[in-house]
């Protein structure tokens, strides 16, 4: 009787194992049947070029390949075919790019079909334009400038900015309440690809006023692309399944072609106007969303799926790449992915480094771009003060580390020199550092020492493009939970740590160092220099009075 039962047990798994297998195998032959490989799109005059070769010749039944121009909401051959070819290991499909039409190709992701028992069937990946910057109407010199920068919170003309010597400015710009609606008091028009859209004349102002000044004063722009579901008229830029949602940011709709289109044209209409060409400023970077993988809280969708929710960002992703750079060949646009890197604080989140790998998966499946990372490598936990001696349990000199702070930020460096991960050019992507603080709230001279060492730890690195600091003055609000993470206190008085992030980066730099190796205990320079990683035992936790 035993030997029977487990006969049948046996079998019972074996049967699993067999349904997995076909299961597993359909999803293979799915892909193995896509023996059609998309090589490159690309631009070329108003042409696209797309070129594609095979090592098997599908079975097509009148000797054409067709290629598809789909929306980044379709999948499969529904989109519109631009253009066909004979059956071969390889060819070439040429076809108007239609720039600023209503058939505009620029920012569609394309696919090769072939005609079997009367129906069209996938034979390829799907693959983007690639070289958007070929379109350009402006192509700016970014502006020059150095790491030190911070958050542009509160007054921005009180000379505090020159006063620290910061030639970076991090700024949000919220995209649901931008724009307007037709008939709109004084909204602002924008023609493109054959309709008009319009944005909120007083924010535009305020943007255009804000960015000029700051470019005046000689600081260089990043732009953190903000979806909060509380503009009048963009409420259907909300993602359908974070309709509902109790967060400060939400996933963008790229779901229809009402949503899709209006994407493209604001993503058009923020390039042309901050190009810098235009007389309304020059934003160089741009970050679509922030942290969002943490998924309740910044890039919200109501599914759990990782999978899921990182295809619809790599769409929204194109979307603004493409038509962006369409305008301005010379901006950089970033993701945003907090410090929790292989632990989530909020069961809610991704783990950055899973969201991070699945980004870049897509991103070479559809076409490699030169997309940056932007990284926040908070302390952990993020009231700890200690910069340079985290906690044990979190921050650690490997891979597998649950955090990654400033610490072990050679962790991220690293990794991100991976042959993989590499942008088009076989370099290391840009990696701007575009949120990151310590607080107050147990001391200024921890916070003072942190600065210091977390400023010098990301200049150590040529990969770092910025360090922005957050933030410049206290929020009461965040002051709740012991983050006092400013430079001066919320009625305006300078902490210490304002004279030491001011003498960092300058002529003054040897007295900063020597201010906060006195406070650490040890000299700063050969702590970083010699990668020395000193850390405590425990979680890190604080007595909190």
């Amino acid at each position: 009787m035993k030997k029977k039962k487990r006969r049948i047990v046996n079998l019972c798994l074996l049967s699993m194992v067999l349904c997995f297998l076909v299961g597993w195998s359909g999803i293979k032959a799915e892909a193995s049947g896509r023996t059609v490989d998309i090589l490159s799109c690309g631009i070329e005059a108003d042409q696209v070029v797309c070129r594609i070769k095979t090592t098997q010749i599908p079975a097509g039944e009148d000797g054409l390949y067709y290629l598809y121009a789909n929306e980044v909401f379709q999948d499969g051959p529904t989109g519109t075919v631009v253009a066909t070819i004979p059956l071969g290991v390889q060819g070439e499909f040429r076809f108007p790019l239609q720039y600023n039409t209503p058939q505009s190709n620029l920012s569609k992701k394309f696919l090769v079909a072939i005609k079997q028992g009367g129906q069209m069937v996938q034979v390829s990946n799907e693959h983007y334009i690639t070289n958007p910057e070929a379109v350009a109407a402006y192509t700016s010199v970014p502006m020059a400038a150095g790491i030190k920068g911070i958050l542009g919170d509160g007054n921005l003309n009180n000379g505090e900015l020159q006063e620290l010597g910061v030639q970076q400015v991090i700024y949000n710009l919220v995209l649901d309440q931008l724009v307007a609606g037709e008939g709109t008091p004084g909204a602002v028009a924008f023609g493109y690809n054959g309709q008009t859209y319009y944005f909120n004349s007083s924010m535009v102002s305020a943007y255009d006023a804000t960015i000029k000044y700051l470019n005046q004063i000689g600081i260089k722009v990043t732009m953190v692309l903000l979806n909060t579901g509380t503009g009048e008229y963009g409420k259907h830029l909300v993602h359908p399944k974070a309709v509902g949602g109790s967060c400060p940011g939400y996933a963008l709709n790229v779901e229809n072609s009402t949503a899709v289109n209006h994407l493209k044209a604001i993503a058009a209409f923020l390039g042309q106007r901050y190009s810098g060409k235009t007389g309304n400023g020059q934003v160089d970077n741009w970050i679509l969303g922030n942290e969002v993988n943490a998924r309740t809280s910044w890039w919200y969708t109501n599914s759990s799926s990782l999978e899921y929710n990182v295809s619809i960002y790599v769409k929204a992703f194109r979307i603004f790449y493409n038509e962006l750079k369409g305008m301005n060949g010379n901006v950089r646009l970033y993701n945003s992915l907090d410090q929790e890197w292989n632990r989530k604080s909020n069961p809610g989140s991704f783990l950055s480094k899973d969201y991070l790998d699945r980004f870049n998966y897509y991103m070479r499946r559809e076409g490699n771009i030169d997309w940056g990372l932007s990284f926040h490598p908070y302390n952990s936990p993020l009231y700890d003060a200690y910069a340079w001696n985290g906690p044990s349990m979190w921050v650690k000199n490997s891979i597998k580390t649950p955090y990654i702070t400033m610490q072990n930020l050679d962790i991220l460096i690293e990794y991100m020199k991976k042959p993989e991960l590499l942008n088009p050019a076989g370099q290391v992507r840009s990696i701007s550092l575009a949120e990151i603080g310590y607080t107050s709230s147990f001391g200024n001279e921890a916070q003072e020492a942190s600065i210091a060492y977390g400023y010098l730890k990301a200049a150590s690195h040529p990969e770092v493009d910025a360090f922005m600091l957050f933030r410049r003055m206290d929020d009461p609000e965040e002051m709740k939970s012991f983050l006092a993470m400013g430079l001066t206190e919320v009625n305006g008085v300078r902490k210490p740590s304002y004279e030491m992030y001011k003498n960092l980066g300058s002529g003054n730099e040897a007295a900063a160092k020597a201010r906060a190796s006195q406070i650490m205990g040890m000299n700063i320079e050969e702590m970083i220099q010699n990668k020395i990683m000193w850390t405590r035992e425990g979680s890190g936790v604080i007595a909190i009075p």
